[in-house]
C-alpha cells in the first residue's frame, strides 16, 4: 500500500480535491455535522457533478484534516444509501462512491491562498458547466460577491470565439 505523505501544519489553510456524486442536500448535512464534531473554516467551495475543491483553515493547534474528510465521505455515504440509492462496492464491501484518497495542498501565502480561491469559483467555467461563474449555484462565488469581496460579473462572460482570423 502507498504511504501518503502529507503535510500537517496545525491551524493550516488547505486545498482539497475530491471525487463524488450529485447528492448537494446530502454532501451539506455531512458538512454542517463534521464541523458541529470538528470545527473548521470553509474558505471557499466549489461542487461540481463528480467533485469538489474546498479551501478550509482549521483551528489553532488542529492539523487533522483526514478525519474531518474521511467523516464527511462516511456520512455523504450513508445518507445516500438510506435514501435508497444504489452505490456500486468495490471488491473488498467498500462503497465505490468516492475516489479511496483526496488531492491536497497547503496553503503557504495569501498568493497562493488568492490564487485557490480564483481557480475554485472559476472551476464551473473551465469544466463547461456555465458560461459565467455567478451562474453555478453550489459555490462559494455567491457568498463572495455578498460580501463584498468580488463583483457579480467577476471573470467575465466566456463566449465562444466564432471569428475567424488569418488565412482561409
Amino acid at each position: 500500500m502507498v504511504r501518503y505523505r502529507r503535510n500537517l501544519v496545525a491551524g493550516g489553510t488547505y486545498f482539497f480535491t475530491v471525487t463524488l456524486t450529485d447528492h448537494i442536500h446530502a454532501l451539506r448535512a455531512a458538512v454542517r455535522v463534521t464541523r458541529g464534531a470538528r470545527p473548521f473554516a470553509i474558505d471557499a467551495i466549489v461542487v461540481l457533478p463528480d467533485h469538489l475543491h474546498v479551501v478550509l483553515t482549521l483551528p489553532a493547534g488542529d492539523a487533522d484534516f483526514s478525519t474531518r474528510l474521511s467523516l464527511i465521505k462516511r456520512r455523504f455515504t450513508t445518507a445516500v444509501a438510506r435514501n435508497g440509492v444504489r452505490i456500486p462496492r468495490h471488491r473488498n464491501g467498500e462503497y465505490a462512491l468516492w475516489q479511496r484518497r483526496f488531492w491536497e495542498h497547503t496553503i503557504r501565502d495569501e498568493k497562493d491562498f488568492e490564487r485557490h480561491v480564483d481557480y475554485i469559483h472559476f472551476n464551473p467555467v473551465k469544466h463547461g458547466l456555465v458560461t459565467r461563474v455567478r451562474d453555478w449555484p453550489h459555490s462559494s462565488f455567491h457568498r463572495y460577491v455578498r460580501q463584498g469581496l468580488l463583483p457579480q460579473d467577476w471573470a467575465g462572460d466566456l463566449v465562444p470565439d466564432r471569428t475567424s482570423f488569418g488565412e482561409p
